[in-house]
């Protein structure tokens, strides 16, 4: 792995302001900006592996069905290209908001959050920060005040508290949709799990999606070390998940506690 890559996963993160610096290596081998797929789930598969079954209420099933934007471009909050563009796959089409605040820990917060939002169960809308204090959406909040409040959670909460409040997964090749990749501290860094396929052998792959620093479009992201099964991922014997922009362990795969 390149000095400069190590060196740049050192000193960037989602909790910190450093600017954005631009990758070494473009992994990003697709000769068209426009993006074909319509949802997660039009996303293909490589040969032999079909997707898993999901309960039509569960948050695999939602995360499944999120739109994508026909244009590949990731735009920062404040609507400038983001510097690095060979990172991402496809963009999912959903809110970034207008300030510097929904980077990669917020993004998975306001996937659940949006989730939960849908499907009425306000209560479960709960994030804590480091000091364990809770905040809770009120009960029938309107999108205005569900927005305002997602605001200030993503003021308050980050990957280090994000972490605390997941539990671990303790068998990787067990991942599922939901599941998130997260290294919580400052630098730090958080992924979703997209969506799960499997083949006939049992064997899982995953798609994995992020926002980034600053505030930007969540995206799929590509798989910057297997082009057989770009974007997807495989649940394998490799102790490392290396992602365009930040390497995770096994061990950081975690899940939401009512999961």
């Amino acid at each position: 792995m390149p000095l400069l890559y190590l060196l740049l996963i050192a000193i960037i993160s989602c909790n910190t302001n450093t600017q954005l610096l631009p990758l070494p290596v473009s992994y990003n081998n697709e000769t068209t900006n426009t993006n074909p797929y319509a949802t997660i789930a039009d996303i293909p598969l490589p040969p032999g592996f079909t997707r898993l079954p999901a309960d039509n209420a569960s948050f695999a099933a939602w995360l499944r069905q999120l739109p994508l934007k026909k244009n590949k471009t990731v735009y920062t909050y404040n609507g400038l290209p983001k510097v690095n563009q060979a990172a991402q796959f496809a963009v999912i089409a959903i809110s970034t908001g207008d300030k510097d605040l929904q980077q990669c820990a917020d993004a998975v917060m306001r996937l659940r959050a949006e989730y939960l939002y849908a499907q009425k169960r306000f209560h479960e809308i709960d994030f804590s920060d480091n000091n364990h204090t809770h905040y809770r959406l009120p009960a029938g909040a309107n999108r205005i005040a569900f927005n305002q409040y997602l605001e200030k959670v993503f003021s308050y909460c980050g990957t280090a508290s994000l972490d605390k409040q997941l539990v671990a997964v303790n068998n990787f090749k067990q991942i599922q949709a939901g599941n998130v990749l997260i290294k919580g501290g400052s630098p730090g860094h958080a992924m979703q799990v997209m969506d799960i396929a499997i083949n006939k052998e049992g064997k899982r792959i995953y798609l994995l999606a992020q926002s980034y620093m600053p505030a930007q479009d969540m995206h799929v992201v590509v798989n910057p070390v297997n082009s057989r099964f770009n974007p997807w991922y495989e649940a394998n014997e490799d102790e490392m998940i290396e992602t365009p922009e930040w390497l995770f362990r096994k061990i950081n795969l975690k899940k939401w506690p009512s999961d």
